[in-house]
């Protein structure tokens, strides 16, 4: 019997009945390790990231501070959403697709705007697929949630995992046989705890936090949301302050690189979009100054992107933002790169 193909949806469909935002679990969990069906392998696996995603973003900033980039190859879809099947009237999903440097400009759904295709992207040089979507459809998905970041077994030709703080845990261990920086660490041992508990409360109020926010659907939603936000950042200020540069201390890690992803798109887009606006991140002396911290690492400053931070947001989803229209403000001034 044929299993019925998974109804198309994105994260702005995630919404309970008392207009909340609700994340969906990813579909695709899989370890690599030495003897397991995947394997550490040098140019067997491919990373397929939204540099606009801060949950894609993260996996690409640890695949190059561990030193990956010459073991595991990647690429980079365009930022603005697209329709991922645009001859079928019937199926309205809109995601992400590739595209290559010096291509046409890409419009929004609508047709409005002119998003410039800049060197930043790398297509699916592995599968040749136009977008995410068949990715997945190729792995025999179940979930009909098309998101990045992917992690691809070239051999096996599946998804070997789309949960972004699982893709760092492989990349921060799996590979260090192979790594140029094997030393380098995201996982410190002697601080698991504390990061969990970090964690803790960061996630679903902060890092998830701005989402609850930005696709609530009713005010309740909206304001339990926002309240919570900004008592988290009220306290990670503070707790900067004590402990920094980072947050436990002088060791960066996974939970710092999931919230300076956060922290680095709140001025420049949540405050307008996502309707963040009770302060910015420039309010804040202590989360400012680490956001710069984390900045001058060079993988991290090689793999933010705001230009294309910004073009996936405003001109992603006409339901939030008709004409595609791009506020002119980049936030806090990290670099002049920036």
């Amino acid at each position: 019997m044929t299993r019925p193909a998974p109804k198309a949806h994105t994260a702005l469909d995630e919404v309970d009945d008392k207009g909340a935002f609700k994340r969906t679990e990813a579909g695709f969990q899989h370890s690599i390790e030495e003897g397991g069906r995947f394997a550490p392998e040098k140019d067997r696996y491919h990373l397929y990231v939204a540099l606009g995603c801060p949950w894609a973003n993260g996996t690409l900033t640890a695949l190059f501070y561990k030193g990956l980039e010459d073991v595991i190859t990647y690429s980079v879809v365009h930022p603005t959403w697209r329709r991922t099947r645009p001859d079928d009237p019937e199926d309205q999903h809109c995601g992400w697709h590739f595209r290559s440097p010096g291509d046409a400009p890409v419009s929004n759904e609508l047709g409005h705007g002119s998003n410039e295709c800049d060197d930043g992207l790398v297509p699916d040089t592995v599968n040749g697929c136009k977008t995410i979507r068949e990715l997945y459809e190729l792995a025999n998905d179940e979930t009909g949630k098309y998101s990045t970041p992917v992690l691809w077994c070239k051999k096996e030709k599946t998804i070997v995992n789309n949960e972004s703080s699982e893709i760092l845990k492989l990349f921060d261990s799996s590979f260090n046989s192979l790594a140029k920086n094997p030393s380098l660490t995201l996982f410190p041992e002697d601080a698991t705890s504390k990061l969990s508990e970090l964690n803790a409360f960061i996630y679903p109020s902060v890092n998830n936090g701005v989402y609850r926010c930005g696709f609530a659907r009713s005010q309740d939603a909206y304001t339990s949301a926002v309240t919570e936000l900004f008592e988290s950042l009220d306290r990670l200020d503070a707790h900067l302050k004590e402990v920094g540069p980072y947050l436990t201390g002088s060791t960066f890690s996974w939970v710092d690189l999931r919230l300076y992803h956060t922290l680095v798109r709140f001025d420049s887009v949540y405050v307008v979009y996502f309707k963040t606006n009770l302060r910015r991140i420039e309010d804040y002396p202590h989360l400012l100054k680490f956001m710069k911290t984390v900045y001058s690492i060079p993988a991290v400053q090689k793999t933010t992107n705001i230009k294309h931070i910004k073009m996936h947001y405003f001109t992603s989803h006409p339901v939030l933002n008709t004409y595609g229209v791009i506020p002119a403000s980049n936030g806090p001034e990290l670099a002049r790169s920036l």
